[in-house]
């Protein structure tokens, strides 16, 4: 599987990564699958695994920490906090390092920060962020990220007011036509030396009709890995796949999967992107 550099770090990373927020009872996954879905998805080399403490009230991380045993020291794992403060992340932290039998994870990432207004407040005196700076410097995570659903202008604002080392993005094929991250935020983090993520590869299963070009299209992108949400094994075989034969898309592949898909820009498909999640007619405003 083809492998790129993340960001500045000196890490590199296979192109499919492990979103683990599926391999919980929600949807119909039991531990003892989890276990054996997380060291196939080992085995065949993918090391970074993005979960996080509201994937299931910490269903995930915990299904992670008892996957991941004696092979803790081959993988990278990323966790989030989505509180604003920075007592409230430092606790988060504290739990999720519990529930992934770990005393450290590798990189710390602010969940979903979505307006100006809650980069404020990570930005405060006492804000989000001084936890992550905190945790770096006590050693218990390594590298600080954050992450972006629907306004790539945050997601700049933010790395310009601070050196993240890594940004986890929505970039589905249906993203690129409204708020694009792909457009708007791809650009300056490689200038910057950002690592970016890509996320919401299927739009939610959305795009499953398209499943390999879905995938085609974001591992195209210039990010750094993506992470694909997983919740059988049939599944994993099936990213693996495309992950191991990937040839980047073409401008005209990539222009007639558009023409093709973009009936699906619509609020519906795109609740990241919607005026709120449980509204499907209007977009939001930013």
């Amino acid at each position: 599987m083809e492998k790129r550099n993340f960001g500045k770090t000196g890490y590199e990373f296979p192109i499919l990564s492990f979103g683990a927020q599926r391999i919980v009872d929600e949807h119909n996954c039991t531990e003892e699958e989890a276990i054996q879905i997380v060291n196939r998805a080992i085995d065949e080399g993918i090391t970074y695994f993005d979960t996080a403490p509201t994937y299931s009230k910490g269903q995930s991380e915990e299904r992670l920490g008892k996957s991941f045993g004696k092979r803790r020291d081959q993988i990278w794992i990323a966790t989030k906090t989505g509180e604003r403060t920075r007592d409230g992340s430092w606790r988060k932290l504290e739990e999720s390092l519990k529930r992934l039998q770990t005393d450290h994870v590798e990189e710390w990432r602010l969940h979903a920060v979505g307006t100006m207004e809650e980069l404020d407040q990570i930005f405060a005196k006492d804000g989000a962020l001084k936890a992550l700076i905190e945790a770096k410097e006590q050693g218990v995570i390594k590298y600080l990220s954050i992450s972006g659903h629907l306004n790539p202008r945050v997601q700049l604002e933010a790395i310009n007011r601070f050196p993240f080392d890594s940004a986890l993005v929505a970039v589905s094929a249906a993203d690129h036509f409204i708020y694009s991250f792909a457009h708007e935020f791809l650009p300056k983090a490689n200038e910057q030396g950002v690592a970016v993520i890509g996320m919401k590869l299927l739009g939610l299963g959305k795009l499953a009709d398209w499943y390999e070009q879905a995938l085609r299209y974001t591992f195209s992108l210039p990010v750094s890995t993506s992470i694909v949400g997983i919740s059988s094994m049939e599944q994993l075989e099936k990213n693996l796949a495309v992950a191991n034969n990937f040839k980047p898309m073409t401008d005209a592949e990539t222009l007639s999967f558009l023409k093709e898909i973009m009936h699906m820009c619509t609020p519906d498909t795109l609740r990241w992107k919607a005026k709120d999640w449980n509204n499907k007619e209007e977009w939001a405003v930013r």
